[in-house]
């Protein structure tokens, strides 16, 4: 059983969309993060940056004690290795899905949520903020393109990179971005979509997703935390109870 804590976020979505490409047996437990349920102490014990999504997996592969893992692209790793499946054996290919995996964290990942950020969400409008991030947006727009050129998928077969960019391509026309831009981002977006798989991981978020989850009254905890918000008695070890 893996115990999934998430909220319907891009990150999120990379999770739900594995588990149920797997078919995994998994429990959700929500983190509302604009209610600051990412700040709990017992959170904090399985996620140590405050940040979902977050597993424990009570059955790992050695039979040992459970497993949590923290941060997105980690949890599509070690899924992808406990199962055997989005993640070739082969050394090339393999590298090459760790690459577009690692491009979405470092890269795809950030900037458009600078960019959500500045153009949604900044109390105060800042012109050169906006453009940079859509600029950059973009930009990175037009290296995935360029990758899925003659390919049904990021690293030929479909793997843990298509399910980490996937959801970070969604939300394309609040980053102000036109797919027609993008012919093959678009045609491989398109694929996705419509796989029964991410058809049912995204009606898991809209079960929970009963208000915006940035807010007047959530803009803070989203957005005005300090090093203050994460200090708490450290945990020796994962909280598998």
């Amino acid at each position: 059983m893996i115990e999934l804590y998430y909220w319907p976020t891009p990150n999120g979505h990379k999770i739900t969309i594995f588990l149920e490409e797997a078919e995994l047996e998994y429990e959700i437990h929500p983190i509302n993060i604009g209610a600051g349920d990412q700040f709990q102490p017992d959170f904090l014990k399985i996620a140590p940056n405050n940040r979902m999504p977050a597993i424990v997996d009570r059955a790992p592969l050695d039979a040992d004690q459970p497993i949590s893992v923290f941060e997105s692209g980690a949890i599509l790793l070690y899924l992808a290795e406990k199962t055997g499946k989005f993640l070739s054996p082969d050394l090339r290919d393999r590298i090459v899905t760790l690459e577009w995996l690692f491009w979405q964290m470092g890269g795809l990942g950030p900037m458009a949520g600078q960019n959500h950020h500045f153009v949604q969400y900044a109390p105060e409008k800042i012109p050169y903020a906006m453009e940079r991030y859509i600029k950059e947006t973009n930009r990175l727009y037009g290296v995935l393109d360029r990758q899925l050129a003659g390919r049904d998928y990021i690293a030929g077969e479909y793997s843990i990179a298509d399910m980490a960019c996937y959801p970070w391509i969604v939300p394309y026309e609040r980053q102000q971005q036109n797919l027609v831009d993008f012919p093959h981002v678009q045609q491989w977006f398109e694929r996705l979509r419509d796989r029964p798989a991410v058809v049912r991981a995204y009606a898991q978020g809209e079960a929970l997703r009963s208000t915006p989850t940035v807010n007047d009254d959530s803009r803070n905890i989203l957005f005005g935390q300090t090093a203050a918000s994460v200090r708490s008695e450290p945990s020796q070890s994962p909280s598998p109870e």
